[in-house]
């Protein structure tokens, strides 16, 4: 699955690739604990240790862990929540001279611009503070047209001529924010005949993510080239393809993720394409004021891309994909044989592109093992050294027959030389260590209290407090049906009752945007308090009281006829 697909519909997880969603049934998503998974002990696992009491910093291979940080071995994928790649070491050596002396900053960006154009064939290049900064910077430029006056007021559109940015439903996406945040209008088209029909002279831009038919990059750029409307390709995490296959499909810009599988500095992109349109976007961006000031890319960062580039045309792709495919093969030797496990080794499709590494997946029946995926993911991610691995769980094929089947994934293209020995060993200690068969699920206790009605919430974020409101429609048993009134949106609220634990999820989902919010807490009387788990957002207090309403038994009259006073 493509990171950008992932993140499109679903609020992720950390590190263990478990996605907790609102379809998820009551029971799956609250059974095991009253907190959020990734936060509890595995069975049998030692305590999670990745952050302890910190101390002075100490430059060296414990850099991290002399602030109590532990790092992680990244069998996962380039995900930005675990620091994405890890810089090629002709990146760092650039870097580390591009630090030690001063430059004029358009004087560096008007040369990587013409070098990264010499050595991808592209009109033009620019490097930028991250994909997404590139992409908020190339809006502003698109919108402002390189006048300074248009710029700088952004995001104050009022007057413009083009405000408007179209982007198919199917490329909206958690990113487009970087659109959004300019001040433009998203217009959002389901069909090719709705993208035609909406492009007026008020369109901007463009904005698309590399799809299938009929939404290729092709198809929509023969549209918006004859309309003379700007096309902004996003292929962040995708390999870099020279010649370009976005630019010769028709995009105007193409933006790509530096700290992926370019492997270049995280926090750069990558933006080729049109050179008056990556000239406007310089112009948007820092070291100049105005809306995207704040996308600082630094002279370092600038030269380690341009690196990762030079690299990255010249390195040997199919000896480093052999290399990942072996290291995963001396995984898959050591597991092999381990009750019920089922070993498989993918390699990408030729020409895959977004986020395109051999993968091994290790599969078994938990009722052997006594343990699932999820199971060893958290101990893999909670316990030194730590590991990140993708999960699964699924049952037999036809009509869930068969015996279940669990399963982690391991991805090879951001491990390092000996991690291989690492991971396979704390895999192979996990899946063969004796373990009693698990107890039946718990029965739930009885609840200690109805609590259908309404509750009217107080959520306490860092800086604020916001009023919410519970409306629990039904109480079958332990179980909780209802709906969750935010400041600005309401949606389904589901959960359960374990005594007097309550337990609640709600998920706000809108084209670009997913916030999942876990309530936990404890019922004492009329008040629930407790926590909220926010996934990415971190977490929140919440007390939620139950409403009371006047004791009115006024009788209601209806009036006999219009009135004769007001």
């Amino acid at each position: 699955m493509k990171r950008r697909e992932l993140l499109k519909d679903l609020s992720m997880i950390p590190l263990a690739g478990g996605v907790l969603s609102a379809a998820a049934s009551t029971s799956a998503a609250f059974a095991e604990s009253s907190k959020p998974k990734w936060f509890q002990k595995s069975s049998g696992a030692p305590a999670a240790a990745a952050v302890s009491a910190p101390g002075p910093l100490k430059p060296g291979p414990q850099i991290y862990q002399s602030i109590g940080v532990e790092p992680i071995i990244n069998c996962r994928g380039t995900f930005t929540i675990i620091g994405a790649s890890i810089e090629l070491p002709e990146v760092r050596q650039a870097m580390e001279y591009a630090c030690q002396y001063n430059v004029q900053i358009d004087e560096l960006a008007f040369g990587v611009g013409q070098r990264l154009s010499e050595i991808v064939g592209s009109e033009w290049g620019m490097v930028s503070s991250g994909c997404a900064a590139g992409m908020n910077e190339v809006t502003a430029g698109i919108i402002a047209g390189g006048n300074p006056e248009k710029l700088i007021r952004i995001p104050n559109l009022e007057g413009f001529e083009k405000t408007e940015v179209i982007i198919p439903r199917s490329s909206r996406n958690v990113y487009d924010h970087a659109i959004r945040n300019v001040g433009v209008k998203i217009i959002t088209v389901e069909t090719i005949e709705e993208l035609k029909k909406a492009i007026t002279p008020r369109t901007a831009m463009i904005y698309m993510m590399p799809g299938d038919e009929p939404w290729t990059v092709k198809a929509v750029a023969d549209i918006a080239k004859p309309a003379g409307v700007p096309l902004l390709v996003d292929a962040a995490a995708e390999r870099l393809t020279i010649p370009n296959i976005h630019l010769q499909a028709g995009a105007s810009v193409v933006a790509y993720s530096g700290g992926k599988v370019i492997r270049g500095p995280q926090c750069a992109g990558l933006m080729l394409g049109s050179k008056d349109v990556l000239m406007s976007a310089w112009q948007a961006s820092a070291p100049h004021h105005g809306p995207c000031r704040n996308n600082k890319v630094g002279r370092e960062e600038m030269i380690g891309m341009l690196a990762a580039v030079e690299a990255w045309a010249t390195r040997d792709h199919k000896a480093e994909m052999r290399t990942w495919v072996s290291w995963l093969e001396n995984i898959s030797k050591k597991l092999n044989g381990i009750p019920s496990a089922k070993l498989e080794i993918k390699e990408p499709a030729e020409g895959a592109l977004d986020n395109a590494t051999p993968t091994l997946t290790i599969t078994w029946d938990p009722t052997k093992l006594n343990i699932t995926g999820q199971e060893v993911a958290d101990e893999l991610q909670t316990t030194k050294p730590r590991v990140a691995v993708g999960t699964g769980f699924r049952r037999g094929q036809a009509a869930q027959s068969g015996p279940p089947t669990t399963s982690i994934t391991v991805a090879a293209y951001m491990m390092g030389p000996g991690n291989d020995k690492i991971v396979a060993e704390r895999i192979y200690e996990i899946l063969t260590r004796k373990r009693s068969a698990p107890k039946a699920e718990a029965v739930m206790k009885a609840p200690a209290a109805e609590i259908a009605g309404r509750w009217d919430v107080s959520i306490e974020f860092y800086t604020s407090a916001s009023k919410h409101t519970f409306l629990i429609e039904r109480q079958d048993g332990n179980y909780l049906y209802g709906t969750h009134k935010g400041e600005f949106a309401t949606r389904e609220l589901f959960g359960n009752i374990d005594g007097d634990e309550v337990r609640f999820q709600s998920r706000y989902s809108v084209p670009g945007d997913n916030l999942t919010m876990t309530f936990y807490g404890k019922l004492s009387g009329d008040t629930i308090t407790g926590e909220i788990d926010m996934v990415e957002y971190v977490n929140a207090k919440f007390t939620a009281k139950r409403a009371t309403f006047p004791n009115n038994r006024q009788r209601i009259n209806i009036p006999a006829g219009r009135p004769l006073s007001t």
